[in-house]
């Protein structure tokens, strides 16, 4: 006797409801901070989710200049860049980076994390980064939102 075969969900777009959630970096370590980030964009934390599909929330981050990275990988990790041109590679240290524009180490932290491509480009419009404690994104009313800290050793 045959089973009653059940259907797949794929979410429809009225059935996406998207949250704006407000997190604060200050203390934050970068890299455990953009994997929650990246999570919420994606819509990993959704019953929803759908890995074709940009099911996500929006996230607005403050405090991008008092973001932490451990072990002295500040002065040790670089970030790098290509201008598309022969000799055009430019190099430069993560602690440059946070000085000059700490919003863009967060971003570029994050959007390492998100798919490639159209869909993870799409993702990262949802992502609002500000050095300071301020943010024009006060009319949609964004949740503040609690990520996990690091465990400290004993």
């Amino acid at each position: 006797m045959p089973v009653a075969s059940q259907r797949t969900f794929s979410p429809r777009q009225q059935d996406i409801k998207r949250t704006w959630y407000l997190v604060d970096a200050d203390g934050q370590t970068l890299g455990r901070l953009a994997a929650q980030i990246a999570r919420i964009l994606r819509g990993k934390h959704k019953p929803i989710f759908a890995p074709h599909l940009d099911t996500g929330d929006h996230v607005i981050v403050v405090n991008a200049s008092k973001i932490v990275l451990t072990s002295g990988k500040a002065s040790a990790k670089d970030v790098w860049r290509h201008s598309g041109y022969p000799g055009g590679i430019s190099r430069e240290s993560y602690a440059d980076l946070l000085a000059r524009k700490p919003a863009d180490a967060v971003r570029r932290s994050i959007r390492g994390m998100l798919p490639k491509g159209p869909l993870g480009r799409q993702m990262l419009r949802k992502l609002k980064v500000y050095a300071g404690p301020e943010h024009p994104h006060a009319a949609q009313l964004p949740q503040p939102l609690e990520l996990a800290h690091a465990r400290s050793r004993a």
